[in-house]
């Protein structure tokens, strides 16, 4: 059983349309699981396949009416945008090239985007993105939701706080390995997609996870990147992108550090995790015990912080919902992102002041540019054999 959170707020629920997630797909029921949890969103209208048939039948069987599901989310923007009742923001779950065109569609309609990452495959993409969320003055943010586990929280308050001093390097890894033998070519329907250049963009594993270890990392340093030396490569014969990805970063403010990503590397499931360094401590968190975090001043005995332990931080108890080591507890980050982002819209649409602090915890379209930024400039540093590239969003 997965223990949700209650915040006591009796507001309306966020009405919210998916694009992409049908019968077939993958993530799109995690993101519909992660939004049911806090009971305030509420999904009721789809395109969830660009197959009419297959949209139809995914509709019925989450409950979405016959009315409200269409076969091209074209005609979905225009539609709901018209509608009294219409959605107020679109989620969009679609494999990566198709990002960038539907977020603009519904930009464009006037309606609120969650996106999933990446933000686009182009460094083009990115910056129109930004351009025309900041123009048509509406919210957009990227579900980059691993910002979304209580102790990162608690780790990026402590940095701020100055617990470790001066930070000297910062590192991020990401480590799978479901795509060690060939399963793409094998036509499973993930991985085909994935290692597609036409719809994965210029690289598979940076951009399907390399992105989430890099947000990371910066999220909880609080920097962004300066430049980056990456070395890119396929392990598996005759795939199509990069599997694996070692990326030096120059961090702004002077740190330094990596970025790994790996989706062969046999022994890995789904292992994500951040460590930092600086002058007086350092921190360490894994996402396969994300209720602990680990701290070690230097010189003393390191300490393990628990969520909802002594040491807690209010953001992280405010955030924390599953018992330590709860199996389900993976989904803590994304429902944690979810309740957010429905805060931050709703409060937006209304008029009311948003707050500042609670908007940062929510990766948005400028994160995700940067993100854009970082797996663009790693793909031209290792095309031109590991050159240092600029790799800051301006």
């Amino acid at each position: 059983m997965v223990h949700a959170t209650a915040n006591g707020t009796s507001r309306k629920r966020l009405t919210v349309g998916m694009v992409g997630g049908g019968r077939s797909a993958f993530i799109g029921a995690v993101h519909r699981l992660a939004m049911r949890l806090d009971d305030q969103i509420a999904l009721v209208a789809g395109a969830l396949s660009s197959d009419p048939e297959n949209a139809a039948a995914s509709a019925a069987e989450i409950g979405i009416a016959p009315e409200r599901s269409y076969a091209d989310y074209r005609a979905m923007a225009k539609a709901e945008a018209a509608r009294p009742d219409g959605i107020e923001a679109v989620v969009i779950v679609t494999p990566n090239h198709l990002h960038a065109p539907i977020a603009t569609a519904f930009l464009e309609a006037g309606i609120d985007v969650i996106c999933d990452k990446p933000l686009s495959t182009t460094l083009a993409e990115a910056e129109a993105l930004v351009t025309l969320t900041k123009a048509k003055k509406r919210r957009f943010v990227v579900t980059l939701n691993n910002t979304g586990y209580a102790m990162v929280r608690q780790a990026r308050e402590m940095v701020a706080a100055g617990a470790l001093g001066r930070i000297v390097s910062v590192h991020g890894a990401y480590m799978q390995d479901w795509l060690t033998q060939p399963i793409d070519a094998q036509g499973q329907k993930q991985a085909e997609w994935r290692t597609d250049p036409a719809r994965a963009g210029q690289s598979a594993v940076l951009a399907d996870i390399g992105v989430h270890a890099f947000n990371l990392a910066s999220f909880i340093s609080g920097f962004e990147a300066e430049a980056v030396s990456a070395d890119l490569f396929t392990a598996v014969p005759g795939r199509r992108l990069d599997d694996n990805a070692h990326v030096l970063v120059r961090w702004m403010g002077g740190a330094h550090g990596t970025i790994l990503a790996s989706q062969t590397s046999p022994g890995h499931y789904n292992d994500l995790s951040v460590r930092i360094y600086g002058e007086k401590a350092g921190l360490e968190w894994s996402g396969t015990r994300p209720e602990e975090l680990r701290f070690s001043p230097y010189g003393e005995e390191t300490r393990t912080l628990v969520r909802g332990g002594n040491g807690s931080t209010a953001e992280a108890r405010r955030v924390s919902r599953m018992p330590a080591a709860h199996p389900e507890g993976y989904i803590e980050a994304f429902a944690n992102f979810y309740r957010d982002a429905a805060d931050i819209i709703r409060a937006h649409r209304s008029g009311e002041v948003v707050d500042t602090a609670r908007v940062a915890q929510v990766p948005d379209v400028v994160d995700g540019a940067r993100g854009v930024k970082f797996v663009a400039a790693a793909v031209e540093s290792n095309a031109a054999g590991g050159v240092w590239i600029a790799a800051r969003f301006e």
